[in-house]
């Protein structure tokens, strides 16, 4: 087991890096900051010359690879680390120096004990794309198909399991703190943010989605997933077919093409919108830099290492929410949060319906362009703080896709009013999946299953029963010895100042070596 002193020993080190980027300052001031963490900012920040705006993005990318998909996933939590880290943190992309050839073809060949001239005709030793966890080359299969084949870094997973290790370490000592720190389940955050992570390393994991969302969208016009080599596909190496398309963030050069700005952009929600709510299943990192645009206005995605689901009941409550909004029935959008246990029953549904036409109805009507998305998640946090709404982990995913979706379809678009996209979509949904033929034969399939069921139905009653809830039970997470509380406050700083120490005479060795 890692001791203490070295996850301080780690944090002090990535906080002096996020210090000298002035990313500290707005953890440092916020008023809901921990005192004991408002101590090791000060700490880690001592010394250091700050730029007068800070960039949390750089930050993250000096620190390293597993940084940078935690700030990905931090980018959709404007509520733990503030609305002007969270914006700068969504121009954060897997933008890493490239492994050498030599290594990525020693990777290729000892994965498949073969030389890499047998497995492809041609193979190009500049990287089409270099990412946190692997990097895409170009090549030709020995039957003459282009492909592109992704290969992991060497040496990724042992990197990503210690940085996690750390981060999980810091997330009990931040909860431990309570109130607000305990509100924000940032232990339920890093868990779900090791299981996304452990699946994006096994490539094989990322072709069997890719797989699963191409049978799911098969009938889907204007949108595309590339076929998967399976012969080609192992934990470290993945083969599929090469996309020829323009980058959709090229929006010069498509509209140069031909291409009509307006369609894509609906095509993209739209496509966006059946993958979550119609089948439960969704390409989770929709960025500019993921998504292609053929020469027939096909909409090609790639990297499929980060996909989410939501239970069929999860998806009836959020197509209800977004059609409540889109309609201003704030009413009925409140309930579905009470049934849905988002908000504790000791609140008023009318308050919360009061709270949320706060939000909603400067929106209704607009376009992107016109609205201060500062101002509404503003005030959405402020209601999930007066309504003591828990995070919910399971959603974070979700909304993730969602802020890149709009910022991606407003960047093609800027006149585009999501509500009007969506409305049509959700409305077709909800009158498919909740009108009188579709609750009959939910009715009819629910029978079926009971009557089965009568051999075992005394015995398993419980089993049966419905449960009230649509988010998954919460991960297992890992047992953690404190270093605060009950009393030993004191090993807290007994450690930080090992650390500190530590790393002041590393400094200094350095200095006296230079």
């Amino acid at each position: 087991m890692t001791r203490p002193v070295t996850h301080i020993f780690r944090l002090l080190k990535w906080g002096r890096i996020l210090a000298r980027h002035g990313a500290l300052r707005g953890i440092e001031s916020a008023p809901t900051t921990p005192a004991g963490v408002k101590r090791l900012c000060r700490i880690a920040r001592f010394g250091t010359v700050q730029p007068r705006t800070p960039d949390y993005a750089a930050a993250f990318q000096a620190i390293g690879p597993a940084a940078v998909k935690l700030g990905q996933t931090l980018a959709t939590r404007p509520d733990i680390v503030g609305e002007e880290a969270a914006h700068n943190l969504l121009s954060l992309q897997d933008a890493l120096a490239p492994v050498p050839f030599e290594r990525i073809k020693q990777e290729i060949e000892a994965v498949f004990e073969a030389p890499l001239e047998s497995l492809y005709r041609e193979f190009d030793p500049a990287p089409v794309g270099s990412a946190s966890i692997a990097q895409v080359h170009g090549a030709v299969t020995a039957d003459g198909r282009k492909v592109a084949v992704k290969v992991r870094r060497p040496g990724i997973d042992k990197q990503f399991a210690r940085d996690i290790e750390t981060y999980e370490w810091a997330a009990a000592h931040l909860e431990a703190f309570g109130g607000e720190a305990k509100r924000l389940r940032p232990r339920e955050v890093i868990a779900n943010f090791r299981r996304w992570t452990l699946r994006e390393l096994d490539l094989r994991r990322e072709a069997a989605s890719a797989s699963e969302l191409a049978d799911a969208m098969a009938a889907v016009p204007h949108y595309e997933v590339p076929a998967i080599d399976w012969d080609r596909t192992t934990s470290r190496v993945m083969t599929m077919s090469w996309i020829d398309g323009i980058k959709i963030s090229h929006r010069d050069k498509l509209v140069a093409a031909g291409h009509d700005m307006e369609a894509l952009s609906a095509h993209l929600v739209n496509a966006f919108l059946r993958q979550a709510i119609a089948e439960g299943f969704f390409h989770a990192d929709m960025h500019q830099g993921n998504l292609f645009v053929k020469a027939d206005g096909t909409i090609a995605a790639v990297d499929f290492g980060i996909m989410g689901r939501i239970n069929r009941q999860a998806r009836y409550w959020l197509a209800e929410i977004l059609y409540g909004l889109t309609t201003g029935n704030y009413r009925r959008v409140a309930e579905i949060h009470f049934e849905a246990q988002y908000v504790p029953d000791y609140h008023s549904v009318e308050e919360f319906a009061t709270a949320l036409r706060a939000v909603g109805e400067p929106m209704r009507g607009k376009p992107v362009s016109e609205l201060s998305v500062g101002q509404m998640l503003e005030g959405l946090f402020a209601i999930t703080r007066d309504f003591d709404m828990q995070t919910q982990p399971h959603l974070l995913l979700l909304q993730k896709t969602m802020v890149m979706v709009e910022g991606v379809a407003t960047m093609l678009n800027p006149k585009i009013n999501m509500w009007d996209v969506s409305g049509p979509f959700v409305q077709n949904w909800i009158r498919d999946e909740l009108g009188p033929e579709a609750a009959l034969a939910d009715g009819i399939r629910e029978q079926g299953r009971t009557l089965a069921l009568i051999p075992d139905i005394i015995r398993r009653l419980d089993a049966q029963l419905p449960k009230k809830g649509a988010a998954p039970p919460a991960p297992p997470l890992p047992e953690i010895p404190l270093i605060i509380g009950n009393g030993k406050r004191s090993n807290w700083w007994r450690y930080a100042l090992t650390a500190l120490l530590s790393a002041a005479a590393a400094g200094a060795a350095m200095s006296w070596l230079n």
